[in-house]
């Protein structure tokens, strides 16, 4: 007996955590500093900490209550009414919970190439495909509506990621406005603001207000340092935020997480801390790193670490503007492969010297790494080790 052919499937590629990296090297996770994975240096919010604590003695019991409380809270925080607020075991689970409710076979989604694999991913799962648009370094990676839209051909739901993810860069409420008028009726654009309390930017959400074809996606897992617990959200248009009763997994989000993030949600000094902490990082890597960067508006910065970077197209389309046969964004490297990349090297060099770094590669992008912003002592570390690497 056998699964079902998976071999168009990719695999998703996280970055590398302290224990991983300290039984390969045969160190103490405890020597190693983990600035791959954007998770919140600071830990998670004392006031989440604390209720997790406080329900564990009740996890025999379903998460009904809290389930709903959660839902209310966040309506409230949002100004959008409890039917729109899709609760989901971290982002991803709510860009499941999407595919389900609005993906038929053979539908299409638009993704950002770089970007967050999960979205195409996803929509392989739900029988769907994938095409995507470019964003490019020659640009200094600038998101625009003329960009998405120029390769925009009816897919069913488009993605943007603002702030993004390696890149940092954003696109603004004007701009995304304009693709939702640009694109068909029945064409969704969901705004995935996992980083949106790292920026100065306002949140998209007052279109899901206003509009019917604007969905925006936020997470516990940066800013509140619950990515453990795994809580994300999908901010739905109100026109047919009714589906997420239909398509919702029984359950999905436990207990623990629902509390953790009632009270996360309580604890303003927990986020300013966080988001000073990462300003600080970011200013910190600008003036430091013998690298270049680009100016982010998340928790991390993107360095160029080698000169494999140059000449790469990431997500190189056919003239027709379609991918590869699959629909996945076609990946290259001028480094003979992700192993060999400059990135790889430098990542590899740094871990060793106890700094882990995203290796960029895997979202083609062989030349550059990606730092996540740690505490004042982690990100004066690494910027040591990374100079005296590159």
């Amino acid at each position: 007996m056998q699964p079902r052919d998976l071999s168009a499937h990719s695999v998703y590629q996280a970055g590398r955590g302290n224990e991983e990296v300290a039984r390969e090297l045969g160190v103490d996770p405890g020597d190693l500093i983990a600035l791959s994975s954007n998770e919140n240096p600071l830990g998670a919010s004392p006031k989440a900490v604390a209720a997790v604590r406080e329900a564990a003695d009740s996890i025999n019991t379903y998460p009904k209550a809290s389930h709903a409380d959660l839902i209310e809270r966040l309506a409230a925080r949002w100004d959008v009414a409890p039917a729109q607020v899709w609760l989901a075991p971290g982002g991803d689970g709510a860009i499941d919970y999407l595919h389900r409710a609005l993906l038929d076979p053979g539908d299409r989604v638009l993704v950002p190439d770089p970007g967050f694999a999960y979205y195409a991913m996803s929509a392989r799962y739900h029988h769907g495909t994938a095409r995507a648009y470019r964003i490019r370094k020659a640009e200094d990676f600038a998101q625009t509506a003329g960009t998405i839209l120029d390769a925009y051909d009816g897919e069913r739901i488009v993605y943007l990621t603002s702030p993004h993810s390696p890149l940092g860069t954003e696109i603004s409420i004007g701009g995304v406005a304009e693709i939702a008028d640009g694109t068909d009726e029945e064409t969704l654009v969901v705004v995935d603001e996992a980083y949106g309390e790292f920026t100065d930017a306002p949140s998209k959400v007052d279109l899901v207000r206003e509009r019917d074809d604007v969905a925006v996606l936020r997470t516990f897992s940066k800013a509140y340092g619950l990515a453990g617990l795994r809580l994300g959200y999908l901010l739905a248009p109100g026109a047919w935020a009714d589906a997420y009763a239909r398509v919702n997994t029984p359950f999905g989000v436990n207990k623990l997480a629902c509390r953790a993030g009632l009270a996360a949600l309580d604890d303003d000094d927990h986020v300013e801390r966080s988001v000073e902490a990462v300003r600080w990082a970011r200013e910190y890597m600008y003036e430091h790193l013998d690298a270049p960067t680009w100016e982010s508006a998340g928790n991390f910065v993107l360095a160029d670490v080698g000169e494999g970077v140059e000449g790469v197209e990431v997500g190189e389309r056919d003239e027709d503007g379609a991918g590869d046969e699959d629909g996945e964004p076609r990946r290259r490297s001028t480094a003979g492969g992700t192993d060999a990349s400059p990135a790889a090297a430098v990542a590899d060099a740094c871990q060793r010297e106890g700094v882990i770094v995203r290796d960029c590669s895997s979202f083609g992008l062989p030349g550059c790494i990606r730092i996540t912003c740690g505490t004042r002592e982690e990100t004066e570390r690494a910027v040591e080790v990374v100079n005296r690497v590159v």
